[in-house]
């Protein structure tokens, strides 16, 4: 049978998802299709997400974009992990580093051997074991090498902090000299066509009409196709994950550029710490219900690197999903598909991994139903799972001192989520469920670092003698500390190879 090939492709919305959907679909499609992004000036886009995860390299190479001139482009820095200040009790701190804890030792995974002397009082601690956790203490960076076989410096993993704005500007440059068409103007509404209620074209201000038959919706949190004129329906997350607002503004930089992401819990929610070249990215998540927008203000500019260069500029939020993220022949791509908020830096993944799905599951005109169900399972399954990865952080807290804390320690959670901590507390495992998004290691960090206590550790690790696992333990952990004094500074390998203009 035929396929009934698609000509006319319409992104509805720019910024960071409109712009990414147009470079990737301009680099992966072979020009074969008429690619039309529609945007406004006049409206403002989030742009606050300046903070990935590792994925994000697969992403540009995809697109083909030179990293030492993305850099440069959107004031970047590097990233090596997350750390996390008050989240188990207060004055505790921990890292979410990227890339592996330890090195391979026979049956067990690594953490295995580590439980069982931690638990005889002969470990360090795991942060020690992990050398993009200790290149991010120290404030040192180089991308991996593999000079030296079998070397912690070949499993360096690591991500970007740019900034959201100059991010989509690079991509608009890039995705235009590939042939995608800019549209500017305001939408007015969507046209559906009889008798399937398919989208066939948006109207804009000026009378002008953008016909297409695939539709992507990039319009943020109104959801102008898959919700005001599909009425798809959200399925609401705020009683696991409450907050409800965040208050953005970015401030001078400090003297060092630190090569990691900071979220600092506060009283009633908590706020994150971009480093960029130019400028530090700020901002505080809370819950309305336990503080007002002046309070979590006062909160967010009394914990600055500097003076603040803006007005703290407020953003509300529902977290939660669309129920289908694929509704006819619209797709729904970064916050018109959903939102969680960015405790683990994953809403630019979130958009990459959606057009990954799409282009794996590509239609024609005809748009099958079994396409259209896959795409949903997936993207459904993925939005859980990094749900049930947030909520832990905060069910897992052991503060005493707000109300807003206690309620998170206390609430009921998913039972998927109950499942991955029951492993964890039995024998320290962390079973990663069909390739999810977060492994085994991600997991362990924060169960690790947020206190979790387990009733024993891995039997198998007991096959090695306590005196064998002690040495190894110490080799991996003296090789780690050895590496990490030939590594540059962060701020040194920035000023080498990919320093910003001044702004």
């Amino acid at each position: 049978m035929q396929n009934k090939p698609i000509k006319d492709i319409v992104i509805v919305g720019g910024g960071t998802a409109g712009w990414m959907t147009a470079a990737a679909l301009s680099s992966m499609l072979n020009g074969r299709f008429n690619i039309k992004l529609v945007e406004s000036d006049e409206i403002g886009i989030v742009g606050v997400g300046e903070a990935t995860i590792p994925m994000i390299q697969r992403f540009n190479r995809v697109v083909g974009i030179d990293e030492n001139e993305f850099m440069r482009e959107t004031q970047g820095s590097f990233k090596l992990g997350i750390e996390f200040v008050n989240w188990g009790r207060i004055g505790e701190r921990y890292m979410h580093g990227f890339g592996r804890v330890g090195q391979d030792l026979a049956t067990v995974p690594f953490e295995g051997y580590w439980q069982k002397m931690r638990a005889l009082g002969k470990a360090a601690p795991l942060g020690e074991y992990s050398i993009t956790r200790m290149a991010a203490k120290a404030g040192k960076f180089m991308p991996p090498s593999n000079e030296v076989k079998n070397s912690p410096l070949g499993d360096i993993a690591y991500a970007y902090h740019f900034d959201a704005s100059l991010y989509a500007k690079y991509l608009r440059k890039l995705s235009e000299a590939r042939g995608v068409t800019r549209i500017e103007g305001k939408i007015t509404r969507a046209t559906r066509r009889e008798p399937d209620g398919f989208i066939d074209a948006v109207e804009l201000e000026n009378g002008q009409r953008v016909e297409g038959e695939l539709f992507i919706d990039c319009s943020g949190f109104r959801g102008l196709l898959i919700e005001q004129a599909l009425e798809t329906g959200y399925e609401d997350w705020t009683h696991w994950l409450p907050a409800d607002r965040a208050l953005a503004v970015p401030c001078e930089s400090a003297p060092a550029i630190t090569p990691y992401t900071r979220a600092t819990a506060h009283q009633s929610g908590w706020q994150w710490r971009i480093p960029l070249q130019h400028r530090t990215g700020n901002g505080h998540v809370y819950c309305s219900r336990f503080i007002s927008d002046d309070e979590a203000a006062a909160t967010l500019l009394s914990n600055l690197d500097g003076q603040a260069l803006a007005d703290p500029r407020l953003i509300k939020f529902q977290t939660g999903m669309r129920k289908q993220a694929w509704n006819r022949n619209v797709v729904a791509i970064g916050l018109s598909s959903g939102f969680l908020e960015p405790l683990e830096s994953t809403s630019i993944h979130l958009i990459q991994s959606g057009i990954a799905r799409l282009v794996e599951l590509f239609p024609d005109t005809r748009f099958s139903a079994a396409d259209r169900d896959e795409y949903n399972r997936q993207s459904r399954f993925e939005y859980e799972r990094v749900r049930d990865f947030i909520i832990l952080h905060y069910h897992l807290n052991q503060r005493t001192d707000s109300a807003y804390w206690l309620e998170c320690a206390n609430m009921a959670i998913p039972e998927t989520l109950q499942r991955k901590m029951a492993q964890y507390r039995s024998r320290g495992r962390v079973i990663r469920d069909n390739n999810e998004l977060f492994s085994e290691v991600g997991w362990l960090q924060v169960f690790e670092g947020q206190n979790m206590a387990q009733d024993g550790y891995h039997p198998l690790a007991d096959t090695q003698g306590e005196a064998d696992i002690a040495d190894y333990l110490e080799s991996v952990r003296g090789v780690i500390a050895k590496c990490i004094d030939v590594m540059p500074t962060h701020d040194q390998y920035i000023a080498k190879h990919c320093a910003a203009r001044r702004m």
